[in-house]
């Protein structure tokens, strides 16, 4: 069975590094990390993710206009898009999910918990 594929964008390093290392000794995903999303849409076409882990503030570009920048590419906006924040700012969360973002998590994140997101929206884009 081929590993599925997760691309994170988030630029604390260390959060990363971590997330990336759990994902992939669970033996079922790929992991691309990307320390911002400047180039985020050469990167979806060229790694083809099935779920985008996203945080909302970053340097830069921020989550939602990612999110936005998604929907307007024809690869993009078929990828289901997990926010992962410190960030709980209601107004936030509301924007993120009219932009289409499939879910929210808080930091600091529960492996277990995402582990089941991730394959809920895995499973959810390939029933479609």
């Amino acid at each position: 069975m081929p590993k599925k594929k997760i691309m994170i964008v988030d630029d604390e390093i260390d959060f990363t590094r971590l997330l990336k290392t759990n994902l992939e000794e669970s033996g079922k995903f790929e992991v691309m990390t990307l320390p911002n999303a400047n180039d985020i849409i050469t990167q979806v076409h060229t790694f083809r993710p099935d779920v985008i882990l996203l945080d909302i503030l970053m340097p830069g570009i921020k989550g939602i206009e990612v999110c936005e920048m998604l929907n307007q590419d024809i690869v993009g906006r078929s990828i289901p898009i997990i926010i992962i924040s410190a960030l709980v700012k209601e107004a936030d969360k509301y924007k993120a999910y009219k932009v289409g973002v499939v879910d929210y998590m808080e930091k600091p994140i529960e492996l277990d918990r995402l582990l089941m997101k991730i394959e809920k929206y895995i499973s959810f884009k390939h029933d479609a």
